[in-house]
């Protein structure tokens, strides 16, 4: 009989999971709805009975190595996710507790890119690797610091929050409650806003034709690689903001590599190149030449689950049980 670690990935929309062996194959996949009209425990009644569901096609072929979770406003050390608003779960919610108790197995909970973080040390590109970056590029801007082979925490459970870094004092408004925060400008959202202030301001461009639920990440890319002007500066601006961030974040864990998750890299070279310039243009000549920039090497539709996985894989090898 084979081991499985339960990855569980918890979106504002959608919630996946799958069975993962060690070596990162997943053996099976579901996913259900993140309703916002439940509450926790409506949701994690759907979500067990979905995992057994799951576990009953497995047929009894797999043992069950550990649960891992990944969620926004998780918090690692209580096995919470605390006052997550694009869940509609009010207060502190103790998840893994919730989840494992149902189903009768060990359970541990992180945010969703420390999750990412440790799927890319177990499973991507940063495997062989104790000390490293995962940013994630999405809607918002996640990380995970990884020093000495081990997350980094912090006191409470909430370190590592590159996103929230603020690189423009008094600028955008963030969904953190403060203003300029990197996530503001270096995400999909940010690229979109980017574009969106250059119409305002008169800019000229194919994409002042779309309405506001049209323009998003694929309209720039293809704007861009059809040439119009203002969707290539947006991608210039924004890749120029990241490798500054990532710079300066270089200087505070002198990382091997740092790697790069999420929806923004499918515009390639577009975004990667001006990433990599401010990137290298801004770094510490103590770390010049010593920090590689990687793209993750996790499959796209299972990364999330992969992710989770390993958070279980990691925590369950280590305590020898």
């Amino acid at each position: 009989m084979s081991e499985v670690a339960i990855g569980i990935d918890v979106g504002g929309t959608t919630t996946t999971f799958g069975f993962v062996e060690r070596d990162g194959t997943c053996v099976q996949r579901g996913s259900l709805r993140t309703d916002v009209r439940l509450d926790a425990e409506g949701f994690v009644a759907e979500l067990l009975d979905a995992l057994r569901r799951s576990l009953d096609r497995l047929g009894g072929a797999h043992s069950i190595r550990g649960v891992g979770i990944g969620a926004p406003n998780a918090n690692y050390f209580n096995g919470t996710v605390e006052n997550a608003p694009n869940l509609g779960w009010e207060g502190v919610v103790p998840l893994a507790r919730m989840v494992g108790d149902g189903l009768g197995e060990r359970a541990v909970l992180t945010n969703d890119a420390n999750a990412a973080a440790l799927g890319e040390m177990l499973f991507g590109n940063a495997r062989g690797l104790s000390d490293f970056l995962l940013v994630t590029l999405g809607t918002g801007v996640g990380s995970g610091f990884v020093v000495g082979g081990r997350l980094v925490y912090g006191h409470d459970g909430f370190a590592g929050e590159l996103g929230h870094v603020i690189v423009e004092p008094g600028g955008r408004s963030c969904g953190c409650g403060r203003r300029g925060c990197l996530e503001t400008y270096a995400s999909v959202t940010g690229l979109v806003r980017t574009v969106r202030e250059g119409l305002r301001h008169g800019r000229r461009s194919s994409l002042s034709s779309l309405g506001p639920e049209a323009l998003d990440g694929r309209a720039v890319h293809d704007a861009a690689e059809a040439g119009d002007a203002l969707a290539a500066e947006a991608f210039e601006a924004t890749g120029a903001r990241l490798g500054l961030a990532l710079a300066n974040a270089a200087a505070i864990t002198s990382p091997a590599a740092i790697v790069l998750f999420g929806g923004l890299l499918a515009a390639g070279p577009r975004f990667l190149v001006p990433t990599k310039s401010a990137f290298e243009a801004n770094l510490l000549n103590l770390y010049c030449d010593k920090i590689e920039l990687r793209v993750s090497g996790l499959d796209g539709p299972d990364a999330a689950i992969l992710g989770a996985s390993a958070l279980a894989w990691k925590e369950f090898e280590d305590d020898g049980s």
